[in-house]
């Protein structure tokens, strides 16, 4: 069962910690992706998963790695996985699941455009990625793995860019 719970964390966190690597892709070049013709998620998916590969590729050699095993570590990381299922059901009751993919900010004639200033959103700015976090945070503390708390760490500074950008982005489109 450990064994099976570390594989699924390494897996988890592996996706998860290149969440802020594909939007990298996305924000900084928003005004390419909606020039073009056709859907960019044809180029934008397949790369993402290339990441997943290599994340994979990089990190299989410590995925067995433990700073700790001890069955009580679950309990913390339940209380993580609450606050992020949580984060998650109230960033749903006004963000779409388009709007999460990423839809207005590559195919803005297609899908509405409109910034999110209720709920949830107006009182954490990226509730959808502090779920992220609290995810992978919670995977971190039960399995122990070292590679767990290496991706989530990889997750948060890249997510400190990634903000940025997209803040940059939000900006251009709705103004200051």
């Amino acid at each position: 069962m450990t064994q099976s719970l570390n594989l699924i964390g390494w897996l988890v966190c592996i996706i998860y910690s290149t969440i802020p690597s594909y939007w990298l892709l996305i924000h900084p070049r928003a005004n390419y992706w909606r020039s073009r013709g056709r859907s960019p998620y044809r180029v934008l998916l397949p790369v993402w998963i290339a990441m997943w590969i290599v994340a994979g590729l990089i990190t299989a050699h410590w995925r067995r790695v433990a700073l700790y095993a001890n069955s009580w570590s679950w309990v913390p990381a339940v209380f993580f996985f609450g606050a992020g299922f949580w984060l998650y059901s109230q960033s749903r009751k006004h963000f779409s699941a388009k709007q999460l993919g990423g839809f207005p900010e590559v195919m803005p004639g297609a899908h509405q455009q409109r910034l999110i200033t209720t709920g949830i959103h107006s009182h954490v700015r990226h509730p959808v990625y502090l779920a992220h976090f609290c995810e992978m945070l919670a995977w971190s503390l039960g399995t122990g793995l070292t590679v767990c708390y290496f991706l989530t760490a990889f997750a948060l500074l890249s997510s400190a860019l990634m903000i940025r950008l997209e803040d940059k982005e939000l900006e251009q489109r709705f103004g200051a």
